[in-house]
């Protein structure tokens, strides 16, 4: 099935429908970046914001996490 066919097919979703697709969409890009944050981190590529806090942190100006 193309794009374009899923595309045309979630046109015709009832509204209902549509809000679970929705949904089931959140939750797969969700997953797949919380895989790529892992697989970042694992690899080293987050290591400078951890050097960054730990600078802060021995200079006294790391900041608590703002709160939403």
């Amino acid at each position: 099935m193309s794009l374009a066919e899923i595309k045309s097919a979630v046109d015709l979703l009832p509204v209902k429908e549509l809000a679970e697709l929705a949904a089931f969409i959140r939750e797969r890009d969700n997953g797949a970046w919380d895989q790529q944050i892992e697989e970042d981190a694992a690899a080293g590529k987050l290591d400078f914001l951890f050097e960054e806090a730990e600078k802060e942190r021995a200079a006294g100006t790391l900041r608590d996490w703002p709160e939403a």
